[in-house]
């Protein structure tokens, strides 16, 4: 089951930049808001919580969302197992920022349909300032057949629950990976 083990999930946060992808990691794992724009290059956390009644452990990498940091992207698409991919609700342009990612871990991942991805409109708190709709973003995310939320690292709107789905699609993923194949009947020759 190529490195995947029981209880612990790698879960990659990707977005461009600014959009809050350290902010809703911190507020995830230290229950804390980070005020300031801080830029990452690279981030790496881990943290055991209960999903579904179960106690999995979480390795979260926050990534960089500069564009000057995107030789490092391939590296972090190959080692996750499900992805946030999150955009700010007041930024049209990490909305549609995500589109050039999912097509780079779709390639990075074999074009694989079914990779566990959350799509994640970060910012609901400032529906004053949106400039993304809630439908877009939901509309989106059905198109990649992905989960979809709307989230707040700063008024903790469904910041732990974006993560804990990307864990349950994980395992759902990983469970039909493990579902026997039909096997094609063969065809052979009738001989009269």
């Amino acid at each position: 089951m190529d490195d995947f083990r029981e209880n612990e999930f790698k879960l990659v946060v990707l977005g461009s930049g600014g959009v809050g992808k350290s902010a809703l990691t911190i507020r995830l794992v230290n229950n804390k808001f980070l005020e300031e724009y801080d830029p990452t290059i690279e981030d790496s956390y881990r943290k055991e919580v209960t999903v579904d009644g179960e106690n999995v452990v979480l390795d979260i990498l926050d990534t960089a969302g500069q564009d000057e940091f995107s030789a490092l992207q391939d590296q972090w698409m190959r080692e996750g197992k499900g992805f946030l991919l999150v955009y700010s609700i007041v930024s049209r342009v990490s909305f549609e920022e995500m589109d050039k990612l999912r097509k780079k871990l779709l390639r990075i991942k074999d074009d694989d349909p079914n990779i566990p991805v959350v799509v994640c409109g970060n910012k609901c708190d400032l529906e004053d300032q949106r400039q993304v709709p809630t439908s877009e973003g939901r509309e989106k995310a059905e198109e990649w057949n992905a989960s979809f939320f709307e989230t707040s690292a700063k008024e903790q709107i469904q910041n732990e629950e974006c993560f804990f789905e990307c864990v349950r699609l994980i395992k759902s993923a990983e469970r039909k990976k493990q579902e026997p194949k039909p096997v094609p009947k063969k065809k052979g020759c009738i001989i009269l």
